[in-house]
């Protein structure tokens, strides 16, 4: 469940000019809760209950506020006292290496995907109905590849256009989170997300990471059980706009 908070402090430490990190202490000076800022989002963490009135605080001062995000129960209580447009409920699945199951057999040629290959995974993923990619994304997979904080695996057709893609994101020490799975809608229900959903999170468990991911369409509920992926919780994300 806090996979975004690990990789984002394992990854770009206390002094990036983009992120902030304020600790919840308890009476004992123990850490019992966390908010970390990433740019305009926020996410909060804490074993027992949050304090809602400084966590409220931070987020509310930020004129550019985007998006507030984590456990249902945690965003829940944020929106009790911040009057958010949008929130979308996600279940949250979790993959460890002793549960990945029926590896997907085919006969297609896989690729792991490096920088010369974005532009061409960007294009596949603007035309994903279900998506609400800005021009910032492409930047995104830019810096995940460059800073080995994420990864990607394709299959293109004979046009060398990329027609299915999974990757990570937000990759640590201990797991990674399975964002972007798609397929052109020309060619799906042909296995093709199966087929690199597999191939992504073998290489991962390989290197003894789980791997999370979250979802709301039942189909790809499906897809990803398959594989061996079981529910641990639910995630909301929470919009102000």
């Amino acid at each position: 469940m806090n996979l975004f908070i690990i990789g984002d402090i394992e990854n770009f430490g206390y002094n990036s000019d983009f992120q902030d990190i304020y600790v919840q202490f308890d009476t004992n000076g123990e850490i019992e809760g966390v908010l970390l800022r990433y740019q305009h989002s926020y996410i909060p963490y804490a074993k027992t209950k949050i304090d809602i009135k400084n966590f409220i605080k931070v987020i509310t001062e930020d004129p550019d506020l985007v998006m507030v995000s984590g456990k249902e129960e945690l965003v829940s209580q944020i929106g009790e006292h911040i009057p958010f447009q949008k929130v979308k409920k996600t279940f949250f699945a979790e993959l460890k290496n002793n549960s990945i199951r029926n590896e997907v057999e085919h006969n297609y040629l896989v690729k792991k995907a490096s920088l010369k290959d974005v532009e061409r995974m960007f294009e596949l993923q603007v035309q994903i109905e279900e998506f609400d990619f800005g021009p910032e994304a492409k930047q995104s997979y830019i810096r995940t590849i460059e800073t080995n904080t994420g990864r990607s695996f394709y299959i293109e057709n004979h046009e060398g256009k990329v027609i299915s893609l999974a990757s990570t994101t937000a990759e640590n020490t201990y797991s990674g989170m399975v964002v972007g799975v798609c397929s052109h809608p020309d060619v799906r229900q042909k296995g093709l997300a199966s087929i690199v959903m597999s191939e992504l999170c073998l290489e991962l468990l390989s290197e003894g990471k789980s791997l999370c991911l979250f979802y709301d369409n039942p189909r790809a509920g499906r897809i990803y059980k398959r594989l061996g992926f079981k529910d641990i919780g639910k995630w909301s994300m929470a919009y102000p706009n």
